[in-house]
């Protein structure tokens, strides 16, 4: 197995990199969005200011996400347990004028060929999506 880099697209949200931050270096925040995730997708989760355990559809064993990395207004950075490849990943943020961050996402991962060859456009697409879900989030009512 080789490591495999995928990164997203730049997207822009409209506030700081504090206020993104803020919201994202603490994975209790999930709390309020919980019950907008699908039933289906996500039978089981449990959080805590560092990680949060799920148990996805497809999956037998809990997952875990942990932040295992901060650099304030700046960087916070992702590692993955439960599953059966090593990676982690990170969302970078970097404000070029007020109320303007750039947010960019970045995945590495141990994904065997045959996978990779299977995943990694959907993997890709996901990234760019997620980013500009990120973007559009209204970091400014939570901060």
């Amino acid at each position: 197995m080789s490591e495999t880099k995928y990164e997203s697209k730049i997207s822009s949200a409209p506030c700081s990199a504090q206020q993104i931050y803020r919201v994202l270096s603490n994975m209790q925040n999930l709390e309020r969005v919980k019950d907008q995730i699908p039933k289906d997708k996500v039978q089981e989760m449990y959080i805590e200011p560092d990680r949060v355990r799920l148990k996805v559809d497809g999956l037998a064993q809990l997952i875990t996400i942990a932040i295992v990395d901060r650099i304030e207004n700046d960087t916070v950075k992702f590692g993955l347990e439960g599953i059966p490849m090593d990676g982690n990943f990170w969302i970078q943020l970097k404000e070029v004028a007020p109320n303007d961050t750039r947010i960019k996402l970045t995945v590495k991962a141990d994904i065997p060929m045959m996978f990779r060859l299977m995943i990694g456009k959907k993997l890709q697409d996901g990234l760019d999506q997620a980013a500009d879900m990120l973007a559009q989030f209204p970091y400014a009512q939570w901060a």
